[in-house]
């Protein structure tokens, strides 16, 4: 294994969750502003804190599950826990410019 410095396995770890969209809106759940934290450990566990744009959305195990096979082929990563908390609320103002133009939001 190459020892690679934690915020570039993090890149990495970004990188993936950009693949992971969002099946209700269509855009991925990094330029939606949905993840807020993103701790990995020495031990490769990666914690991710993330929300959800409502809060009685019924896709946390869907979503938790495409997070742990998207970050899959990153060596460094041995566990995922996601975490989904509600504070801050989520609103558009956490989205991307990129995700806001790819909903017609202005």
């Amino acid at each position: 294994m190459v020892n690679r410095d934690i915020e570039e396995v993090k890149d990495d770890i970004i990188e993936k969750l950009e693949d992971v969209i969002d099946p209700e809106l269509g855009v991925d759940i990094v330029n939606l502003g949905l993840i807020y934290e993103i701790d990995l450990n020495a031990d490769g566990l990666c914690e991710i804190k993330m929300t959800l744009t409502t809060m009685g959305c019924p896709l946390t195990d869907v979503l938790a599950e495409m997070i742990e096979r998207a970050l899959q082929p990153i060596e460094e990563v041995s566990q995922v826990n996601v975490n989904f908390v509600w504070e801050p609320a989520w609103s558009i103002d956490k989205m991307t410019r990129y995700a806001k133009m790819a909903l017609g939001i202005h």
